[in-house]
């Protein structure tokens, strides 16, 4: 949410940025701003110059009284009561005209980076770098469940008949695979100098609309029913909300966390829930980054918390690269944002594993998060997050590309120890042939 002042000075910047977002519905919510604030900005001074005067008349009574001049008294107190009334009619209409702008102010995208490119949508979004050389094998790479059970690693239909489509059963090695790379991945975070938590994963109404915006919202949150809860579509959302209505001290930060949860995601308008994968579901795990810093940090740190996710994935041998999303890519809290995706050999193309954002002041805004510098002064902090890994997405490119043509997955040193000490999972069949070996 942008600072109301900013609006009321810069409404052309502002329009300009949803233009940028191709979101030119909103254009008119800008006036509408500017209008309701300018009378809700008139109110408040006829209400503050009506109290002065109804001060002022008030101590007066007393004197009049004193002095005899009963009838002057009365018509004072007369002058108080109207002034009351009208008091009480502009601090019933001050709280209408607030909340109309808040309602307003919440769906006002967020001013993007200058290094945004501009773009509609994710065809717009530009590949920054490569890290680690693509391979296709001189064999053919068969689909990622396929490979799963050929481990007799996953179980799509008793999910299905338990929970419905996108669920699933992870067994055996695949199971303690999927363990392995969280497990190695905290560690890695650890090592990286961030602090690990473990988060709740529910929270109220108010911390949701402080994070995220209200159609990320309705396209991924669980409600629990009857109560004021939402099920996490990522940790960042209890993770940020730890610091609602806090004063930080500015020699607390950067902040820098590092969390695990399980996640749940309605997915709702995506495009082909795959029965048979895992790629797109509704509930996965996450090692999550996220970081709470001055905002002229902010840049610096956006930088490191994606080099994280590479390095991650490179410590794993497998190749990524770094994606910039457009400006229409980009979901109206975020200033900046990139995709890490991996290489599949399967698909001769890379997908998303990971997303880092910055996104400024905006959730600061929304929570009344705020840092006391060492002048005294308030300011507002810049949060930003990232994924270091999501399994069982992440198992995807695991298997594609750590799998050799016996139909057996080589494990990387860095995680031999989380596998009891293995260096590849060996199949029940090859998944490549069909054939048991």
């Amino acid at each position: 949410m942008l600072d109301i002042r900013f609006v009321r000075e810069h409404p052309e910047l502002v329009k300009e940025n949803i233009q940028k977002k191709f979101q030119e519905e909103k254009l008119l919510l800008v006036d509408e701003v500017i209008r309701l604030d300018a009378e809700a900005r008139k109110i408040q001074q006829e209400a503050d110059e009506l109290r002065a005067r109804k001060n002022q008349v008030s101590k007066q009574i007393g004197a009049l009284m004193a002095a005899g001049k009963k009838e002057e008294a009365e018509k004072a107190r007369a002058e108080v009561a109207d002034f009351s009334g009208r008091l009480s009619e502009l601090e019933a209409e001050e709280p209408k005209l607030q909340d109309e702008i808040h309602k307003r102010m919440m769906v006002i995208p967020n001013m993007i980076d200058p290094s945004v490119p501009i773009g509609r949508d994710d065809s717009f979004n530009v590949e920054n770098e490569r890290f680690g050389e693509p391979v296709v094998p001189d064999f053919e790479i068969p689909y990622h469940s396929d490979i799963m059970q050929s481990f007799g690693g996953i179980d799509l239909d008793a999910a299905g008949r338990v929970a419905g489509n996108g669920f699933y059963y992870l067994i055996g090695d695949i199971a303690r695979l999927h363990s392995a790379i969280l497990s190695y991945a905290r560690d890695f975070m650890i090592d990286r100098g961030f602090t690990y938590v473990i988060p709740p994963y529910m929270i109220r109404s108010r911390v949701v609309d402080g994070v995220m915006s209200f159609a990320e919202m309705d396209a991924m949150m669980y409600k629990i029913e009857g109560e004021d809860l939402y099920l996490i579509g990522t940790s960042e959302h209890s993770m940020i909300g730890r610091f609602i209505d806090e004063i930080l001290p500015a020699d607390k930060l950067p902040l820098t966390l590092s969390s695990y949860s399980p996640c749940f995601r309605k997915e709702k308008g995506a495009h082909g829930i795959e029965e048979r994968g895992v790629y797109r579901i509704h509930q996965f795990e996450k090692q999550e980054m996220i970081v709470v810093c001055e905002p002229e940090d902010a840049m610096l740190w956006y930088g490191k918390l994606w080099k994280n996710t590479v390095d991650f994935f490179r410590s794993l041998e497998i190749p990524v690269r770094t994606l910039e999303c457009c400006s229409g890519d980009l979901a109206d809290l975020k200033v900046k944002s990139c995709d890490v995706e991996a290489w599949s050999p399967r698909q001769k193309k890379y997908f998303e594993v990971g997303s880092c954002s910055n996104l400024g002041d905006a959730q600061a805004r929304r929570l009344k998060i705020r840092v006391r510098g060492a002048d005294g002064k308030l300011h507002l902090p810049f949060t930003l997050n990232n994924t270091c890994v999501a399994p069982p997405r992440m198992l995807i490119a695991f298997l594609e590309n750590l799998i050799r043509a016996d139909g057996s997955v080589r494990i990387p040193a860095p995680l031999r120890p989380y596998m009891g000490g293995k260096e590849s999972l060996v199949p029940l069949y090859n998944s490549i042939t069909g054939k048991r070996e």
